[in-house]
């Protein structure tokens, strides 16, 4: 825990325009309960459900990675006006039912104080730890974005080069570190159709016995399916990287991770050391929960997730 703590403070000082205006503890005053609200309800879904962790940290990526962590992801689409829900990339993205009960509670408690886009980063990072993966500590104090279009969306599919992927972490000020950390990581509790890992099926290169499996189980109808790290698929830890070293990542973008040469070393250090892969994944995440944020004046603080404040 020190460990996790003490990468944050060293990125807090590399990356200091970004949290200018976040800090931790940010609702001390005008919300007290407010993480703790949010840690329950996300705890009583995680009772029920212990794929929700997936389903958070597929939120915040999607939400991050375009226009910022603005909880954009989260407008609902109305006739004649599309939102970022509309595009194939978020037709899957689920779990908004658990931000609206946070939210629920969190106007209860402290009306037109505690924005979306916290609440989702609060989610995830509790969801993590739910799941056996690291603690940590993130700033607060995000505003929620005033746009949502479609047009905005550009998520990187299963089968990105890891060359063009590099690239666009790098767009959003993460180096290649936090992105072999983000991918295993998020993959290491999440799920994969069929549809997107048929090139992968036709690799030859791909582990035997595994492919057989994964053959078996897309026989059947309405694309099925998998568990994308198949030894631990509900722990978020560095088992995923341990597979792909042995030629059982499931979808290209996996695998590649273990065969470029920008990538392979950070791979086989993740599969070697949980510790390690606990540290950065904690610092990729608070990393990532900083990209592009709206603070101070900007944005808005919603009343419902789901909609402007002037329902627009």
């Amino acid at each position: 825990m020190r460990a996790i703590t003490a990468l944050f403070y060293v990125f807090c000082f590399v990356v200091p325009s970004a949290l200018a205006q976040l800090r931790q503890g940010f609702y001390g005053r005008s919300c007290p309960r407010a993480e703790s609200i949010v840690a329950n309800v996300v705890a009583n879904r995680f009772r029920r459900d212990r794929s929700i962790t997936a389903a958070f940290l597929r939120m915040q990526f999607h939400d991050c990675f375009v226009r910022g962590c603005d909880a954009s992801l989260l407008i609902d689409p109305r006739p004649g006006r599309p939102s970022e829900k509309s595009t194939g990339p978020n037709a899957s993205v689920r779990g908004y039912e658990v931000i609206d009960e946070a939210k629920r509670q969190l106007e209860a408690a402290c009306p037109r104080t505690v924005s979306c886009a916290d609440i989702v980063t609060l989610a995830t990072r509790d969801s993590v730890a739910l799941a056996g993966g690291p603690r940590y500590s993130v700033p607060t104090g995000r505003r929620d974005g005033l746009r949502s279009n479609p047009g905005d969306v550009n998520l990187p599919g299963p089968t990105i080069p890891v060359s063009a992927s590099i690239q666009l972490f790098a767009a959003q000020g993460m180096n290649t570190n936090d992105m072999v950390t983000l991918i295993g990581g998020g993959h290491s509790v999440g799920v994969a159709h069929c549809s997107l890992f048929q090139d992968r099926l036709a690799d030859p290169a791909m582990d035997r016995s595994l492919n057989a499996r994964l053959r078996n189980t897309c026989r059947a109808p309405n694309d099925p399916s998998v568990f994308l790290d198949q030894r631990t698929p509900f722990t978020v830890d560095n088992a995923i990287y341990g597979e792909i070293r042995r030629q059982r990542g499931i979808l290209r973008i996996d695998q590649n991770l273990g065969l470029s040469g920008s990538t392979r070393g950070i791979v086989s250090s993740f599969a070697s050391s949980n510790t390690l892969f606990r540290q950065r994944f904690a610092q990729a995440m608070v990393k990532m929960g900083t990209i592009r944020v709206l603070t101070g004046r900007s944005g808005e603080i919603r009343r419902n997730c789901r909609v402007f404040n002037n329902g627009r």
